[in-house]
């Protein structure tokens, strides 16, 4: 069974570059481009890890991680910030906001399957 990751991005080109890296490696994309939709995309899939942009419209992603902690039933995935906000205390704001990780953009396709992997809970463990 393909792990499931749902990326909360507005930007297109990046949207289809993250989700082209994941693919290839055998994983399940679902997005959303706003922070309303990808909370509740968050909810209808159940995703194994969400990967969040921080500069969304609607609702920014610090409150969308915001959001999702404070739903008990997605409170334990997995959230991860991929963003261009680099500067002094962003990764801690992130952090702050309810995110477990934080990969900043622009992503080095490279390495940025391994980046994503290291938050993935690993398959097999029962809660």
């Amino acid at each position: 069974m393909s792990r499931k990751i749902l990326y909360i991005e507005d930007n297109e080109q990046n949207l289809y570059l993250v989700s082209f890296l994941l693919e290839k490696h055998g994983y399940q994309v679902c997005s959303a481009t706003d922070g309303p939709q990808g909370i509740a995309m968050a909810a209808a899939e159940r995703p194994d890890l969400i990967l969040l942009d921080i500069q969304l419209p609607k609702m920014d992603g610090h409150s969308v991680a915001r959001a999702l902690r404070s739903n008990p039933d997605l409170a334990a995935i997995p959230i991860v910030a991929v963003t261009s906000y680099a500067m002094a205390g962003d990764r801690e704001k992130a952090l702050e906001a309810g995110c477990s990780g934080y990969i900043e953009k622009p992503i080095n396709p490279d390495t940025f399957r391994q980046q994503v992997e290291q938050h993935l809970p690993q398959q097999g463990v029962t809660e």
